[in-house]
């Protein structure tokens, strides 16, 4: 699911508890038409045939509950996961004659780690491949030392990046580079 997909999906499960919050509290209040707010939540009627089917509608909500609660674990832990969805494993295109060429993802990024590192400006780097393979996204991080050209800096990613586009035949759907500058030695 895309990052756009998973924010909609997190308006909408907002949206359907803030409506549950405001008609409980609507109804507590009185405000609701038909309802009284001194009536009973459950019906004596729902009481007696919950407690008649004793020892299965507790086990049959224990179940509801454990299943809600692990789709929301799995909901939660997929967002917290970082950058949706690495590309792991290989990067697979088809090329114009009869065949496939295919590169594993790591290497992809280790070569553009490497490249980048060849400035000497820059000290670390850190590559992230995610997305479809055609137009991956690519975040790039580079930590700069403190005496290092902004400008020099700048076009050695540029052609980093240009270089790396035409070596995968994959056009970045997004760019997304983050510069950090080490602090300078008194």
């Amino acid at each position: 699911m895309t990052n756009a997909g998973h924010r909609l999906l997190w308006t909408i499960i907002a949206l359907l508890l803030v409506a549950g919050g405001a008609a409980a509290l609507a109804a507590s209040l009185g405000e609701l038409p038909g309802v009284d707010p001194a009536a009973m939540l459950l019906s004596a009627d729902l009481m007696d045939r919950w407690r008649m089917a004793a020892p299965w509608s507790t086990l049959a909500a224990a179940v509801a509950g454990a299943l809600v609660a692990l789709a929301g674990q799995r909901l939660l832990a997929r967002e917290l996961r970082g950058p949706g969805g690495m590309l792991r494993g290989t990067l697979s295109r088809s090329g114009r004659r009869p065949g496939r060429t295919r590169v594993a993802t790591d290497v992809l990024a280790d070569a553009l780690v490497r490249d980048l590192t060849g400035d000497p400006g820059v000290r670390r780097a850190r590559v992230v491949l995610t997305g479809t393979p055609p137009h991956p996204d690519l975040w790039i991080r580079v930590d700069l030392t403190a005496d290092a050209p902004t400008a020099g800096v700048r076009e050695h990613v540029r052609a980093a990046v240009r270089r790396f586009a035409a070596t995968t035949d994959c056009q970045p759907a997004h760019l997304d580079v983050t510069a950090r500058i080490e602090p300078g030695h008194p």
